[in-house]
């Protein structure tokens, strides 16, 4: 987690749960083995869509966001948005789990076009920092599970925040353009491209059900921005330069028209030898 360092955890319990829809209408169910399942709707006007992770009927993850895509290689863009936040048909989130330092978020989508059972999943841990002495959540990978076997692990890097915020980014990606917080560690990785856009998240210090105030990416040095200032830095000293030179000659030009005319005396006898030379020269002629 970028400079941070010297890192504690706390032991693990043994609660999982499901997590659901952002409240709205509430309902609650019972589930098999005695899980507890909490459904909420979203209303119209809520901008994003929110799942819940419960620890003993508590959330403790909180995620949101306006979009979820997939590509793989060069075939058309897979849009899971509405799979995993539906109202109607909430994705399967029983593989999900929660404990005091870790945390699994599983989406389940099953057969998705040519892809047999895919899922997603995102692994969040809790950790002690002495160097800030305070706790942290991380995501620390996103992996997409698909027909059966095959696994693409993303490391998520620079995704985490104060264990008392939430962590807000535009985009969280693995594609260039959004200076991408997903790096791919698999080969299977490297051919798919993952966003999400307006990606909120909160883990392991979650009151009340709602977000804390968000820690944002603000990724200010894109590549773009950073080759934007170099260029800029470049033509900037080009200028001086060439302003320079131009105030340099002005100034040899000035000089040049202000210039005395200076008389050098010669001396007598090179002044008499040149006389004579002279009369010498009109004799002859």
């Amino acid at each position: 987690m970028g400079p941070l360092s010297s890192r504690t955890s706390l032991s693990q319990t043994d609660h999982y749960v499901t997590f659901n829809v952002n409240p709205q209408d509430e309902g609650v169910a019972q589930g098999d083995g005695g899980m507890r399942t909490e459904e909420h709707l979203i209303s119209a006007e809520q901008p994003f869509r929110q799942l819940q992770v419960l620890s003993n009927g508590v959330p403790c993850v909180l995620f949101q966001a306006r979009k979820l895509s997939l590509r793989y290689e060069k075939q058309k863009q897979l849009d899971l948005t509405e799979r995993a936040f539906s109202t109607q048909k909430p994705v399967d989130t029983s593989q999900s789990v929660c404990s005091q330092d870790k945390a699994t978020l599983v989406m389940r989508f099953g057969d998705v076009e040519d892809l047999r059972g895919l899922s997603i999943r995102l692994q969040l841990s809790n950790t002690f920092y002495e160097s800030s002495d305070q706790w942290w959540f991380s995501v620390e990978s996103v992996s997409l599970l698909y027909n059966t076997s095959e696994e693409a692990v993303f490391n998520a890097s620079e995704v985490y925040a104060p264990a008392s915020s939430s962590y807000h980014c535009l985009h969280v990606s693995s594609l260039q353009r959004y200076s991408p917080l997903l790096l791919p560690s698999t080969d299977h990785a490297r051919r798919w491209a993952v966003t999400f856009t307006n990606f909120q998240i909160q883990a392991f210090n979650v009151t009340s059900g709602k977000f804390s105030p968000a820690s944002d990416c603000a990724t200010f040095l894109t590549p773009a921005i950073l080759m934007g200032l170099v260029t800029s830095l470049i033509l900037l000293l080009v200028l001086a330069y060439a302003l320079h030179m131009v105030i340099h000659l002005k100034h040899i030009e000035h000089d040049d028209e202000h210039k005395p005319d200076i008389y050098f005396p010669q001396n007598p006898e090179h002044a008499e030898h040149c006389c004579l030379e002279s009369v010498d020269e009109k004799n002859i002629l």
